[in-house]
């Protein structure tokens, strides 16, 4: 089991690399401007999810082959890339709308959380961050080193909530005073396909 005096510097890091500017928090402030504080929180909620697989992943030793396979490392991330591709295409549709509409289409609760599991799950950095990141807080001398990984892996799926959280409140209040304009929400959500292709181009480029 992990110490206490670990979980006071593991968890800061942790609300610092949440703060950090990256795919998830861009995607879960996208959505909520797009689609509100209640969507933005639930993504968060399938993303955090997504990071339960990823912490599994590593307790269990899964990322080391995502880490060891090129093949598996370049599936993952094109996934990745078309999905976000589509969620742009999706975007781009709803900035279309006509000037009687005032809203874009809305998504029920399980797309927008499938929406953050597949957008987490299919960043094979994630897994190799954790890969990385979690054993530098781990010692064998302190028990079952899988049990330490759990453990450092939820601080940091709770660290993520609270900070995404955060995010999804303020883009959402943000997003709140444009939905009432039918040009305005084009902008939103012509807007948050861009982040989508953003986030698609990035994902693809990456490198292990």
């Amino acid at each position: 089991m992990i110490d206490f005096q670990t979980i006071l510097v593991f968890f800061p890091a942790a609300v610092l690399l949440a703060l950090s500017p990256g795919p998830d928090n861009l995607f879960v402030m996208a959505q909520s401007a797009q689609h509100g504080r209640t969507a933005g929180i639930v993504v968060t909620l399938g993303l955090c999810t997504g990071l339960v697989g990823h912490t599994l992943a590593v307790a269990f030793g899964l990322a080391a082959i995502v880490r060891a396979s090129s093949m598996a490392f370049t599936v993952l991330k094109a996934a990745g890339a078309l999905y976000l591709l589509y969620l742009a295409w999706q975007a781009w549709r709803a900035g279309s709308v006509s000037e009687s509409e005032t809203q874009s289409p809305s998504l029920s609760p399980w797309s927008l959380y499938r929406r953050g599991i597949v957008m987490n799950l299919t960043n094979p950095k994630v897994s190799l961050f954790f890969l990385a990141f979690l054993p530098q807080f781990a010692d064998p001398l302190h028990g079952s080193m899988v049990w330490q990984f759990l453990q450092l892996g939820s601080l940091f799926i709770l660290a993520t909530m609270i900070v995404f959280g955060m995010v999804s409140l303020l883009a959402g209040g943000f997003g709140d005073r444009f939905r009432s304009s039918p040009v305005a929400q084009r902008i939103v959500n012509r807007s948050a396909a861009a982040v989508f292709v953003g986030l698609a181009a990035k994902l693809a480029m990456t490198e292990r």
